[in-house]
């Protein structure tokens, strides 16, 4: 029998691995070996950063994905438990976890190498939701079916849904006309439209509330005929891993606590920019007094 667990804010559903973060001075051309200088691991992908950026920032989160039955799974799951993220929709397999390899260098730019084995996406009846009470619900794509469950429940109970749309795949595509707000990252958009202007105006037809984040160049955005951009928050960035990860939580988080449109883009910016000042995704995310402080001294 499932307990339910009431008075979740934000649930995220969607990809969980491990991360391997190694420091180097510049990435390797072909058949050069590099010597990392740092490295550093932990739990990892777009919906369970999501989960922890959200509970740092003093709101309850839970996660929906998978977690295979091995060292990385187990060492992830401790993690959400730790950071007092709901678990009760995970589900865990034979399969491996995803593992990701991820090279930064000095100026923050990164490369990244995922191994998901044979680990597949969840069937659409692979948990039970019939328990849920969530106020905002977060995709970010890789678990479409568990996804299109879950957004029909959020159709029945008018709660708010955010879709992560790092890259154009099929769960994003299947996903971005059917939520409340569709955040893209540029990747995103130029895959989808060739362009960010052209990608805004086409997605706004999709989705009642778009944004578009651009990395140091700030975000653009457009609901309904209102059209706007946000400058980018100047921070020391020395990672740019999980920057939308971050983003991502907090705009849901903000989502969840009814703030206003501009104070919502606000607060996920300083997200995004605080989580590039420290080496790795899930290091990065910042705390709510951290947070916090930052808003009210810099901005």
């Amino acid at each position: 029998m499932i307990t339910p667990f009431p008075n979740i804010d934000v649930l995220c559903a969607g990809h969980a691995c491990y991360d391997l973060v190694f420091s180097v001075d510049r990435h390797p051309s072909e058949d050069e070996k590099v010597f990392a200088d740092d490295l550093v691991s932990s739990g990892g992908g777009p919906a369970a950063n999501a989960a922890i950026a959200v509970s740092r920032l003093g709101l309850k989160s839970g996660f929906a994905g998978y977690l295979g039955q091995d060292f990385y799974g187990e060492m992830h799951l401790q993690e959400l438990i730790q950071h007092q993220v709901n678990t009760q929709f995970i589900v865990r397999g034979d399969s491996p976890t995803p593992l990701s390899a991820v090279l930064v260098k000095p100026d923050g730019k990164r490369a990244l190498i995922n191994y998901k084995g044979s680990t597949k996406a969840l069937s659409g009846n692979a948990m039970d939701f019939s328990s849920l009470n969530a106020k905002v619900i977060l995709f970010d794509g890789h678990e479409p079916e568990i996804s299109l469950n879950l957004l029909e429940l959020a159709r029945k109970h008018k709660t708010p849904t955010v879709l992560d749309a790092g890259s154009l795949h099929e769960g994003t595509e299947k996903l971005m006309n059917k939520v409340s707000y569709l955040v893209a990252s540029e990747k995103f958009a130029c895959q989808y439209a060739g362009d960010v202007k052209t990608a805004l105006t086409r997605l706004a037809k999709k989705s009642p509330a778009v944004v578009i984040t651009l990395g140091k160049k700030g975000l653009i955005w457009q609901t309904g005929k209102q059209i706007g951009k946000l400058g980018a928050v100047s921070v020391n960035a020395i990672d740019t891993t999980g920057a939308g990860d971050a983003f991502h939580g907090a705009f849901a988080a903000a989502v969840a606590k009814n703030m206003d449109w501009q104070d919502i883009l606000t607060y996920s910016s300083v997200a995004g920019s605080l989580c590039c000042t420290k080496i790795g995704a899930r290091q990065g995310l910042p705390w709510q007094q951290e947070h916090s402080e930052f808003i009210s001294q810099k901005l």
